[in-house]
């Protein structure tokens, strides 16, 4: 029987403003490009246009495969001395810049080239971790951060261990209560 009274609909989320500008964004940036190439056609001629789109992804391709090398080799080298990886050294940076680089059009080439300066790349990287950080510090239950938090055992002297418990013994089905467990020596 119904009462004629509506049954309550859960409200959906807000839109992150993320998830709201992103496309729009996109879209400016892409109508930009495309502007700024037929500026650039006009005025110097479509070969230029076409050698400065190759110059681009050439560079792109080379400092890409470099930031490559460079953190495959510290990582190799982090293994041989049995330690954790340095930080990456701004590689990432550097292989961002070198994707930038490679897509066809000029306020890409000019943001990746940017990104190629050291000291630019030692600002973004710590601004970069402390965002990171913070993040992570007030994620929410239910959040990617929330997760990576949830996923570290802490020890009393601040390292972080990962691990898995595995059983040896079968354990055998009874009714009776489980004895109590000994307290975790910390």
């Amino acid at each position: 029987m119904t009462t004629g009274a509506s049954t309550p609909t859960p409200a959906r989320p807000r839109r992150s403003r993320l998830r709201t500008f992103l496309p729009l964004g996109v879209a400016a940036w892409l109508v930009l490009e495309i502007w700024l190439l037929t500026l650039v056609a006009d005025a110097a001629g479509g070969l230029t246009v076409f050698l400065l789109l190759l110059a681009g992804l050439v560079c792109g391709t080379v400092v890409i495969k470099r930031a490559g090398r460079r953190a495959f080799q510290n990582l190799n080298e982090a293994l041989q001395r049995g330690t954790a990886p340095s930080r990456g050294g701004g590689n990432g940076l550097l292989m961002l810049g070198g994707l930038l680089l490679m897509m066809p059009g000029l306020i890409s080439d000019a943001v990746g080239l940017v990104l190629l300066i050291p000291p630019v790349q030692k600002a973004l990287s710590r601004r970069a971790e402390r965002t990171l950080e913070r993040r992570l510090r007030t994620a929410r239950p239910g959040t990617l951060g929330d997760a990576f938090q949830q996923a570290r055992m802490h020890r009393p002297d601040g390292k972080v261990v990962q691990g898995e418990v595995i059983r040896d013994e079968p354990r055998e089905r009874t009714d009776r209560p489980e004895e109590p467990r000994p307290p975790i020596e910390r």
